[in-house]
């Protein structure tokens, strides 16, 4: 194999394959005079390699050589090598053997014997088109990364839109919430006193009444209508607390003492219902900040909708543990759980499913939950119970 000595890396890389060893050397050293450099190879194998090596602009090939025909190698140069541009060069050509050529991916066809000065303006003119196809390959193959980017930035676009939709949506329902609580608040204020009045009346005459009757059934029906009255009265007092009780604040509660104060506070309904208390402790749990009294609000509001739920031998489940500084509470029960359509508005102030209920419980739960950067959801809920879930951040 011959090989011309290496010009600038500026001039383009040609490598001719050829197994008449004359052509080569003349053929590189016109190409070197006229700004190009050079490779030669008389065997297409060997044409091969040096492509490999130097990755040239063009390639002049003999179409006729004994080893592999100038077709085979040309589709091989093709499919190894799509960025070099190949030349065939023969003289036994004809029309039909160039059209075949073209079609298979050579750039030019050139018959022997040629002139020196045609042979540099066909090779000059097969560079210029090769620059302008490679360039144009490049803008393509940068068009596609744009659209490629541009279509990744819709979908991130898209993305924090809709995310921005759910969180103007969460924040426009968490402002219906709390003028509805708010609105209590001023509702309960303003009405206890007119309704307590009539309350007390009604209760002193009853009173009366039962210091005159003697008849069994009279007595039983009044001592229902005291039970009311207390229970009604239990309601404004409850309404009140909400409004305008005096908050004391501690950065040391323990929500396992709180969860237990509330369990014993229910111990008479568990023994009387049979209900199995099963405490899962995994830590005991940073303290967080918050006011004790407001806490065991949360939990009694959920033990009560819990035994509600439940029918005797029924199970109550109290998970505590902390995770990403968070102190995590799951209250599960073995109850008839919630229906799907209820459960969207079960935190909706004044919505209840019980003939008795005021429909606040959950919604106070989880407005306390939420004035202490914590949350209260609705883990899980099935026709086997229902477990819901309470986060509050640990003190730092």
């Amino acid at each position: 194999m011959l090989k011309m000595p290496e010009l600038s890396d500026t001039k383009p890389v040609v490598v001719i394959i050829d197994d008449d060893t004359n052509i080569l050397e003349l053929t590189s050293l016109i190409l070197a005079k006229n700004g190009f450099q050079p490779y030669i190879a008389e065997r297409p194998c060997e044409g091969l390699e040096l492509i490999s090596i130097h990755a040239p602009a063009l390639v002049l090939l003999d179409y006729m050589m004994p080893e592999m025909d100038g077709l085979s190698a040309l589709q091989q140069i093709k499919t190894r090598f799509p960025d070099t541009y190949v030349v065939m060069l023969t003289g036994k050509g004809s029309e039909e053997v160039a059209v075949e050529l073209m079609k298979n991916g050579a750039s030019e066809y050139i018959l022997k014997p040629f002139n020196n000065r045609n042979l540099v303006e066909r090779l000059e003119s097969v560079l210029k088109i090769r620059g302008i196809e490679l360039r144009n390959r490049e803008l393509q193959k940068r068009q596609e990364q744009l659209l490629s980017e541009i279509e990744q930035w819709n979908l991130e676009l898209q993305k924090r839109v809709r995310e921005k939709s759910e969180a103007l949506q969460d924040a426009q329902e968490e402002i219906v919430q709390s003028e509805k609580l708010a609105a209590l608040g001023y509702l309960s204020a303003g009405v206890a006193h007119e309704i307590r009045n009539p309350l007390n009346s009604i209760s002193l005459f009853v009173q009366l009444m039962r210091q005159t009757t003697t008849e069994p059934d009279q007595l039983e029906y009044q001592t229902k209508i005291l039970k009311e009255v207390d229970r009604i009265d239990s309601i404004i007092r409850k309404l009140l607390d909400a409004s305008r009780r005096t908050r004391i604040i501690s950065s040391n509660v323990q929500l396992n003492q709180v969860v237990n104060n509330v369990i014993e506070a229910f111990l008479p309904q568990i023994e009387a219902r049979r209900i199995q208390i099963d405490r899962q402790y995994h830590c005991i749990p940073s303290p967080i900040t918050a006011d004790p009294a407001e806490l065991e609000q949360i939990f009694t509001n959920l033990f009560l909708n819990a035994m509600d739920s439940m029918s005797l031998d029924g199970r109550l489940a109290i998970e505590i543990f902390e995770k990403d500084s968070r102190v995590i509470v799951r209250v599960a029960d073995s109850g008839n759980g919630i229906p799907e359509d209820v459960l969207p508005r079960i935190f909706d102030p004044f919505f209840s499913t019980k003939s008795r209920g005021t429909g606040m419980g959950l919604p106070v739960a989880q407005r306390i939950a939420g004035m202490y950067e914590g949350s209260m959801v609705v883990e899980h809920s099935s026709p086997v119970g229902t477990t819901f879930r309470l986060e509050f951040p640990a003190c730092r």
